[in-house]
């Protein structure tokens, strides 16, 4: 029987207690912050690409700002209308009403297993939302911002209905892939209109008929606001990224062009309008106004109506909407213009404007061993998995310490195994445990210090200029950085705290040990505060461990800059992670006996592809291995267990890597060694530090050695 990889997950308090955000106030000093999060559709679980991408930063963003005494509200919902949801039901046989019901009740069962603490989640199918958005487009069109226009749209003569873009196939024109969509070439990636197809035919039915029959539909004047967007996005640009600058700049490089806002469809919410009753608003226009709409919905549902006007009417509050790259523009060009028509026609009636995006900070794609994590494809890694199987802080952490969010990552299990080991569990998690079992065994509270010595000084010095970085990157959204600075601050604490020595000092000078063991107690409380939006679970349990009163999460953010009270009680913790095991987790569970019972396996953590163990002799001619002769060890800087090792590569020159030897090889040992090196491995940075290949070493568990010549090789001689 397999055994679990994980700590045990939060209880169903916990997740409550964590995933409830308090109710913000109207009033009070801080500054006034609207969070808005991509809408996922309502058609399949959620993948860890929803996460990274859109779900887990404004989570990280909100706590941060939650904690620095800021008015927030953290608003989203499921996308329920367009053609995915209709595609789902039509294959699952069933009404689209009870895909968005279903799937809308699941994502809000694991946004909140995942500790994704929403003041809001609703969906787009509401009386509320279809009410606002009706009078959005109401008042578009009596401000002028509305066109009807008769344009031509694909036509099945055989089912006799004009269908959706989704819903016709054929030949891209760009790279020659038969199954293109009549919106996007999934092979190519290019965008497509139905009209461009080579050979189209309705979905699933290749012997079909396309005809472009023409059609009426509202237009929405996009090209009228190209001057307002100009401006608009010159003032908010300084504080962008460099992909939101850039998808941005191209379209109104190339010039904003008028879009229909409403399809041949019965599935939307319903135009307001006599003799459009088999038409309904496009959901790329209704979704974007969910933003607006969930808002009112959450004043309603906390029994103060008019509490959303505190965000959307001050023109001082920072609206900050966190999405894919790939709905960009829909944010910095098409959502803006729509705010800018409709706070025209709230002008007129006497109502305030409404405030405009004031960041988009859109990341990148996770991808899933090289390729892109897609719900429609089938590749991803799903969250009732992933929730299933590990503690939700561990997967918080390793997505991210490795969000995309200037560029594609990529998620491997090696890699999420190593930084969950390496980093949570050996770098925090045993400061931790070490620090505060050993205070609370040898003095049951937080003990009085004595003189701070240089040591101490320094560590207190480190912790304030931590805290003042990572305050000012979370404030821009600069998570992957925060992060890896707070973790160095660990890092550090592991090591002051074994140079310490206060197992030695507990014997021989009770004060100075007293006032290590306070310092470090500052340190881990100060830990505690910061890593608080990151892994909000942990976190809570160790705010306990610590004798503090209320939640974390309730904390002031300030409050990491503060020592710990002189006399606070402390509990003896457990064990915040514990470590994964690779192999245990890319095999499912096996049955415990022969018996004819069918036994729930676990879900087995998917791949892009199935793979199977054997290489050819061609694949295995890529690596470049080589005889390496070790010249120099030295400790790593930011990792306890790794070394820093320069190799004499002879025509290759000279290489660094990065080893986790320490347990197995003091320097001494090392140095002068010839040893089997990859010399074609790409450079990976591990804790700060490039490593430029690999050792070969045999492992046995107990025991690691390297791989050496049996006669005398010089240094760069190939291994073939």
């Amino acid at each position: 029987m397999v055994k679990e990889t994980n700590h045990v997950g939060p209880s169903p308090e916990e997740i409550d207690q964590v995933s409830t955000p308090p109710v913000p106030g109207v009033d009070g000093p801080g500054r006034t912050v609207l969070v808005c999060v991509a809408w996922p559709y309502a058609n399949g679980h959620l993948h860890l690409g929803h996460i990274a991408g859109s779900l887990l930063p404004p989570d990280i963003f909100a706590r941060f700002q939650r904690m620095q005494g800021n008015r927030v509200l953290m608003v989203s919902g499921s996308d329920c209308h367009g053609t995915p949801i209709m595609l789902t039901a039509e294959k699952e046989g069933k009404a689209p009403s009870e895909v968005v019901d279903h799937y809308n009740a699941e994502h809000i069962k694991a946004i909140r297993d995942f500790g994704i603490a929403f003041d809001i989640f609703t969906k787009t199918t509401t009386e509320n939302h279809e009410r606002n958005v009706q009078d959005i487009f109401t008042t578009l069109l009596d401000q002028g911002y509305l066109e009807k226009r008769t344009t031509e749209a694909p036509y099945d003569p055989g089912a006799g209905r004009f269908l959706p873009d989704r819903y016709v196939e054929g030949t891209c024109p760009h790279c020659g892939y038969t199954d293109a969509r009549g919106d996007q070439c999934d092979d190519c990636g290019k965008t497509l209109d139905a009209h461009e197809l080579i050979d189209p035919h309705p979905k699933g039915a290749p012997d079909g008929r396309i005809e472009f029959r023409p059609t009426e539909h509202f237009f929405f004047l996009l090209s009228r606001f190209q001057k307002r967007l100009e401006e608009y996005v010159a003032d908010k640009q300084p504080h962008w990224r460099p992909n939101t600058k850039n998808f941005t700049n191209n379209w109104l490089k190339e010039g904003l062009q008028d879009r229909p806002i409403t399809r041949d469809l019965t599935w939307g919410v319903p135009i307001p309008l006599d003799g459009f009753e088999d038409k309904r608003l496009y959901v790329w226009f209704e979704a974007v106004c969910g933003y607006y709409t969930s808002a009112i919905e959450w004043a309603e549902r906390v029994g103060k109506p008019d509490a959303w006007r505190t965000w959307w009417e001050s023109p001082e509050t920072e609206s900050v909407y966190f999405l894919g790259k790939d709905n960009i523009p829909f944010h910095t060009i098409i959502w803006p213009s729509i705010l800018m028509g409709f706070s025209d026609g709230r002008e007129a009636r006497g109502e305030k404007r409404l405030v405009l995006p004031y960041d988009v900070p859109a990341n990148e794609f996770l991808n899933l061993d090289g390729k892109q994590f897609s719900k429609s494809r089938g590749i991803g890694i799903w969250v009732p998995d992933v929730l299933g199987r590990f503690d939700p802080d561990v997967v918080r952490y390793y997505l991210s310490v490795n969000m995309p969010e200037n560029r594609d990552a990529n998620w491997t299990w090696e890699d999420f195994v190593a930084k969950v080991n390496d980093e949570l569990v050996d770098s925090f998690g045993n400061l931790v445990h070490r620090a505060l079992t050993f205070t609370e065994k040898n003095f049951g509270a937080v003990p009085e210090p004595g003189t701070l010595g240089p040591d101490e000084e320094r560590l207190v010095a480190r912790i304030r200029d931590v805290h003042a970085e990572v305050t000012d990157d979370l404030a821009h959204s600069r998570f992957k950085k925060a992060l890896r600075t707070i973790m160095g601050l660990a890092s550090e604490g592991n090591r002051y705290f074994a140079a310490s020595e206060p197992w030695r000092l507990v014997k021989e000078d009770k004060e100075r040990a007293a006032t290590v063991l306070h310092t470090s107690m500052f340190l881990v409380r100060s830990l505690c505060l910061m890593l608080a939006p990151y892994i909000p679970f942990a976190t809570h349990r160790l705010w306990k461990y610590l004798g503090e009163e209320g939640a974390v999460h309730a904390t002031a953010w300030v409050a990491a800059l503060e020592p710990p009270t002189v006399g606070m009680k402390l509990s003896v913790p457990e064990v915040l992670f514990r470590k994964l095991d690779l192999k245990e987790i890319l095999q499912p569970e096996a049955p415990e006996s022969s018996a004819p019972q069918k036994k729930k396996e676990k879900p087995k953590m998917p791949t892009a592809e199935t793979t199977n163990n054997e290489v050819t002799i061609d694949e295995f001619a890529k690596l470049d291995l080589r005889i390496a002769t070790v010249k120099s060890v030295e400790d790593h800087p930011d990792a306890d267990r790794l070394y820093v090792i320069k190799l004499d590569v002879g025509d290759l020159g000279e290489r660094q890597v990065c080893a986790g030897l320490k347990k197995f090889y003091a320097p001494d040992e090392m140095v002068g060694k010839k040893v089997a090196f990859i010399a074609n491995l790409k450079p990976a940075v591990l804790r700060g530090v490039e490593s430029q290949g690999m050792i070969l070493a045999g492992d046995s568990g107990d025991a690691v050695a390297f791989l050496t010549p049996e006669k005398e090789l010089p240094a760069g001689a190939k291994i073939r």
